[in-house]
């Protein structure tokens, strides 16, 4: 385990998004999501997730896009957003501490929650 610290600027933003997706890409709930499914470029996905959570936890504005819409054609249920959940907060309390990465995980609580919610709602229609 490495030493916690605080999230104070884009690069432990990085470490985060980068840790985080390490696990998801040998998870075998999400790795196939993301990978066979959706096909993710790694390449130019993590610049895009440095850059929103630096907007959202470091206040950067460096991200613009809707994250929602691209997620609505995706396989997941309530399971790939558990695990998705649980992986991110393992990856915060794994290498961080403090203020930011406690908001780090209720942002993405948030999100998990909003995301699984209007898609639950969509797929009713």
């Amino acid at each position: 385990m490495s030493e916690q610290k605080e999230i104070q600027s884009r690069e432990e933003i990085k470490q985060m998004v980068d840790s985080f997706y390490a696990k998801v890409n040998e998870d075998e709930l999400l790795a196939p999501v993301f990978n066979d499914f959706a096909g993710v470029n790694w390449e130019k996905h993590l610049p895009i997730m440095y850059d929103f959570w630096s907007t959202i936890l470091l206040g950067e504005m460096s991200y613009r896009g809707n994250p929602f819409l691209k997620h609505i054609p995706l396989p997941v249920d309530k399971k790939h957003f558990d695990r998705w959940l649980n992986l991110f907060l393992e990856t915060i309390d794994e290498h961080f501490t403090g203020n930011i990465a406690e908001e780090a995980k209720h942002r993405a609580r948030s999100i998990a929650g909003i995301f699984q919610h209007k898609l639950a709602s969509i797929n009713q229609e």
